[in-house]
């Protein structure tokens, strides 16, 4: 990591198995981040499946999983100021790997965080709740750090990834949001529009998230015991 090595640097080097060596440990730590994505993502697979089981239905909608990339890895680390090596690495950037779940409803959301945070193998490392307290753009989803062991032959590492939980309506909106933000050739003005309209959705889709919870409670508080034989 610290010594700058790209795969083109290997293919066209007259010693590639120099560079190769010289990659392998920061090739080494990405696939161990590789595996705590794996980890996260079998637990939620399984609290899921317990869910529908127990409750007859799925609180999650759809995972999505995601490895960062080793120039953003260092791009992050020069824009934040940390040293760029596999240490500094390990110790400051917390999204390295990254597990997203969508579920159906809001309560889906805590129901998930604290299911997974009972297991004894799971450490909290930090919370950021962007539902309860939104970004000023309008963005929300509940951010959780964790730390995972993954079970290796050389032994145990503890791995930490990033979890964001959220419903469909805020992931469509986060989405969107992300594709219109990064548009080129818009000029100030209508930048500042295109920000607010934005947030009056951001306000709608979480208008819709509370409404739509408020319907299954209904539903469920009027449903329950009422159930009869065909």
């Amino acid at each position: 990591m610290s010594e700058d090595v790209s795969f083109k640097d290997i293919l066209m080097s007259d010693h590639p198995d120099e560079l190769m060596r010289k990659a392998a440990p920061f090739l080494n730590l990405m696939m161990k981040y590789e595996c705590a994505i794996m980890e996260v993502e079998t637990k939620f697979n399984v609290i899921n499946n317990e869910f529908s089981t127990n409750h007859n239905r799925n609180p999650i909608e759809s995972i999505k999983t995601r490895l960062k990339e080793p120039l953003s890895i260092i791009e992050k680390m020069k824009r934040k100021g940390f040293p760029i090596t596999m240490e500094s690495m390990e110790e400051n950037l917390f999204d390295i790997a990254g597990i997203r779940v969508i579920c159906p409803f809001i309560d889906d959301i805590y129901i998930l965080k604290k299911m997974l945070l009972s297991q004894d193998d799971i450490k909290l490392i930090q919370e950021k709740d962007y539902i309860k307290n939104p970004k000023e753009n309008g963005y929300r989803s509940l951010h959780i750090i964790i730390e995972v062991p993954v079970f290796l032959s050389s032994g145990k590492s503890n791995m930490k990834a990033e979890v964001q939980l959220r419903t469909m309506a805020m992931d469509f909106w986060a989405s969107l949001e992300h594709k219109l933000k990064y548009k080129k050739n818009i000029d100030s003005a209508n930048a500042e529009s295109i920000a607010q309209r934005l947030k009056a959705c951001a306000v709608l889709s979480s208008d819709l998230d509370i409404r739509m919870q408020e319907i299954r409670n209904d539903i469920d508080s009027k449903g329950s015991g009422n159930d009869e034989d065909e």
